[in-house]
């Protein structure tokens, strides 16, 4: 019960329904009470209308009346649904007071009408007339049997109710699901959008009533997408500044090489060298993942894998040979996919280029496709250290860098990953490597 009283003071769809439920529970139970009492007195009126009716067919025909002998019995006469007619004056000669034979014991004082009496132990309901002959004459019927006709009756015009209340709740259920499917296809919506999806939530065809609640969101998105715009300028512009003077001081650094040195001042260089080269290449990647969050998509275009593989391969074989990697590419199936062929190369680079860094020197580097129905799915495998599980959602977050990680790097290769992938509609999947060592990524794309 607590859970339930949680789950309405929370939920105003279940307030709604729980509301008009409760509502139309009260107005039917109102209206069934009314309906069986307006029944019920209009049958016993109606039988009420058939001993007058009687009453009125004996005096036009002038009928005279007799009783019959006892123990004579006619077929189809029921004793307690019996309409029994009798002169007023008979009553007093009744030979006993009870209502199995007849005449029946009545009291002949009674007025012109209809009464309510106790014959014989059995309450009858009993008009009285005064013919035009000027004889009186008492129609007279059980109250039991006309109470248990007026009962029946009256429940079975509460059969409509009986009928249609649970059809009536299950139609409300419905009707208040259906008037909040908007909000739930809304919520659905804003849900399953990427990170950097921050257009403006449509809310001509929503309901009045959570229209300005669906315009403060989008002035808050916009707010947002300022925000997040502000800050890939900066970043951008601090990239754009750095590599100037880095350039510089590596182009200084390569002067100096060529100069004769100590070996003390050459053991001191080295690191410098390797220091600047690592801001260079940081100020680069800055650059890609500034560019690939703010570029908007380009229009889909048809662009080759096993092209896109070669042309990263031939960039990146000499930095897998420093490290005697075998690399290469497992099969000769090609696939087009849609993507903009810069945003793939950029992407498979990437990713390519971490697989050569982190795999250990005489290791494995392999790329791969499969091909399935509408999509195209793309594989880099190494045979490197791997990605523990609990840190492979991490590794996506720019300058993030697994633990006890000694390689040279800047964090922001998956970060410009995950941007073009979301840009482009695919899915990226990381996974255990070769004989569950190393690691692979997957790129699901679709084909064109």
């Amino acid at each position: 019960m607590d859970g339930f009283k949680k789950r309405l003071s929370e939920s105003v769809q279940l307030r709604l329904s729980f509301a008009l439920s409760l509502a139309i529970l009260i107005v039917a139970l109102a209206a069934g009470v009314f309906a069986f009492i307006s029944a019920y007195d209009e049958a016993n009126e109606m039988q009420d209308d058939t001993l007058r009716r009687v009453a009125v067919l004996i005096d036009r025909q002038h009928m005279t009346l007799t009783y019959p002998a006892d123990g004579h019995h006619i077929e189809g006469d029921d004793e307690e649904k019996r309409v029994v007619v009798q002169y007023m004056a008979d009553g007093a000669h009744a030979e006993k007071n009870t209502d199995n034979t007849l005449p029946l014991p009545l009291p002949t004082d009674l007025k012109d009408g209809i009464h309510t009496l106790e014959v014989g132990g059995e309450p009858f309901r009993v008009l009285v007339k005064t013919t035009s002959r000027g004889e009186r004459i008492a129609v007279a019927q059980e109250s039991g049997a006309r109470d248990k006709d007026a009962k029946e009756s009256a429940l079975r015009s509460l059969l409509p109710f009986l009928i249609l209340l649970p059809v009536l709740l299950l139609v409300v259920g419905d009707l208040v699901r259906k008037l909040f499917r908007p909000i739930a296809t809304l919520s659905t919506e804003i849900d399953q959008r990427a990170e950097q999806d921050l257009h403006p939530i449509d809310e001509q065809h929503l309901p009045t009533e959570i229209r300005p609640f669906v315009i403060a969101i989008n002035r808050l998105l916009d707010r947002v997408a300022q925000s997040m715009e502000t800050q890939r300028r900066f970043v951008a512009d601090a990239a754009h500044e750095l590599r100037s003077p880095l350039t510089a001081l590596s182009l200084q650094a390569e002067r100096l090489a060529v100069v004769e040195m100590s070996p003390a001042a050459l053991e001191r260089f080295q690191p410098l060298r390797r220091g600047i080269e690592r801001g260079r290449n940081l100020v680069h990647q800055l650059l890609g993942l500034a560019k690939a969050q703010s570029t908007p998509s380009a229009p889909a275009t048809a662009a080759s894998v096993f092209n896109v593989y070669r042309h990263v391969l031939e960039d990146l074989l000499p930095l897998a040979e420093a490290k005697n990697i075998d690399i290469g590419v497992e099969g000769e199936q090609d696939a087009w996919v849609l993507i903009d062929e810069t945003d793939l190369t950029i992407l498979i680079k990437n990713l390519v280029d971490n697989a050569i860094r982190y795999t250990p020197p005489g290791g494995r580097v392999d790329l791969s496709l499969s091909v399935e129905t509408g999509h195209a799915i793309l594989s880099i495998n190494d045979s490197g250290p791997g990605i523990n599980v609990e840190e492979r959602e991490r590794v996506f977050d720019p300058f993030y860098r697994t633990l006890g990680n000694l390689e040279v790097g800047s964090g922001l290769g998956l970060s410009i990953v995950k941007a073009i992938a979301e840009r482009n509609g695919a899915i990226v999947r990381l996974g255990a490597g070769m004989k569950g060592v190393g690691l692979v990524v997957e790129i699901r794309l679709a084909r064109a």
